[in-house]
Parts: C-alpha cells; structure tokens; sequence
C-alpha cells in the first residue's frame, strides 16, 4: 500500500513552529509522508521575524522537480512564497506536475508585521497561482488584501469569499481566527457558502496555527478526504494544537 504524501513549498522557520518546519510536523501528526522545497530562510522566532533570505527561483524550481519526479506528491500547500518570480516558477511546477489538490495559504505578512511577500508578487499571486489551487485559506487582513474591499465580519467574510472564488480558486476558506467572538471560516466552493465555527481559546501560543492549518488540509486531501472534510479535520487538529499548546518559552 503506498503511502500518502504531500509536499510543502515555503520558508524555514527556525524556531521550528511556523513554516517549513511546521507543515512537516504536521504531515507526520496527520499520517503522511512530508517533502519539501525551501523558497526563503528566514531569522525568526515566536515573537517577530527580524530578517528574510530568498533562495534564487531556479533553486525552488530544482528542488521541486527532483521531488516530484521520484515521489509523486498527493497534495502540495504553499506558503511564503517571499517574491514574484518565486510566486511563477511554483505556479508553472505546479502545472508541469499536474498537482491538483494545491492548498495556497497566501502568507503576506507575519505577525509581528514583516513582509513576507514583495509588492509585486500579489497579482501574479491571484493571476498565475490561484486558478490552478485547489482550495485557498487568507486570514481576514489576506482576504481584504486580495480583494481590495474591507474583510472583518461574517457578511464581509462571504462577500470575499465569492470575489476570491472568482479568481480562479475551486474552493475558498476565509479564516475568521481575527474575528472577536467564535472563530468562525467561510467555505465557499462557488455555489455554497458553509460557516465551520469553534471555540476561541485564550493562548499566546499561537506562533505558526496558519501554516499548520494549511498543511493539515493538504495531508488530509493526500489521503483522499474531501475538501470539506479536511477542513473540518485540519480545524479541529488546530484547535486541539492550541488547547494543548507547548510552553517553550523560559
């Protein structure tokens, strides 16, 4: 019986809680065999990102093929993907591999305000990357980003989700973990809107829940789950994360 496998295409974190280093946890967590390529080093850890260096665009490419060339993934899931010739040399691998089940966490900003994606690299972003994703999960500030209209509330929320299904997306996943009460996503697929909803727990442990959603949805989709379903699965796999969340910190 092979094995389910997915890749992550995004940056290193080397606190070990975000990127690279968390989806490949995350894989593992959820029964799937982890591959990656590295787009970014970056200087970081749970509280800030203080500096960011690109790896050149040929590289990425380099590590993509010689993965999927020997080891097929079942889904891939991008994250920072740090600038527009990045952004254009995944999106033509993704076609050139015919990965379908793609999850596109459209990381623009890191939490403690650092650009993790030039300016240009957005519309190639929505033009180049989203109409060959199967699903795309922006948090509020994403969502308002790449819709250029205002994303803080649940109306607001369907409304960009139906602007980004538009983009070229076959399903949409607005994260609702910045709204004030219940932590509550839109999943659109185009025709039907669906609220998935959980309990706000009160953490500070919180360092990496986006990539570790993203990479959750992947690895159930690797194991041919449906979208909805993985999405489901990935929450509650977040939300048990931060109930339970590790102290580190001295």
């Amino acid at each position: 019986m092979r094995v389910p496998t997915a890749l992550t295409i995004a940056g290193s974190d080397p606190s070990g809680g975000a990127g690279i280093q968390a989806d490949l946890k995350t894989f593992l967590a959820c029964g799937v065999h982890g591959m990656s390529a590295i787009t970014a080093c970056t200087a970081q850890n749970t509280l800030g990102v203080s500096a960011v260096q690109e790896l050149p665009p040929w590289f990425v490419r380099e590590q993509m093929d010689e993965v999927c060339k020997d080891i097929p993934p079942g889904a891939a899931k991008t994250g920072m993907l740090a600038s527009r010739s990045i952004v254009q040399v995944v999106a033509k691998a993704v076609y050139d591999f015919d990965i379908t089940n793609l999850v596109v966490d459209p990381v623009f900003l890191s939490k403690s305000g650092h650009a993790l994606l030039s300016g240009d690299s957005v519309e190639a972003l929505k033009t180049q990357l989203l109409p060959r994703c199967l699903l795309v999960t922006p948090n509020l500030h994403e969502a308002a980003a790449l819709t250029g209209t205002d994303v803080g509330d649940l109306n607001q929320m369907r409304k960009a989700a139906r602007m980004l299904h538009q983009m070229g997306p076959r399903h949409v996943l607005v994260k609702g973990g910045h709204l004030s009460e219940r932590a509550t996503d839109i999943l659109s697929d185009g025709e039907s809107l669906v609220e998935i909803s959980s309990e706000r727990i009160d953490s500070k442990n919180t360092h990496g829940t986006g990539c570790t959603l993203a990479a959750a949805i992947a690895a159930y989709l690797a194991k041919g789950i449906s979208v909805e379903e993985a999405v489901r699965g990935a929450k509650a796999y977040v939300t048990g994360a931060i109930r339970y969340g590790l102290e580190l910190r001295a």
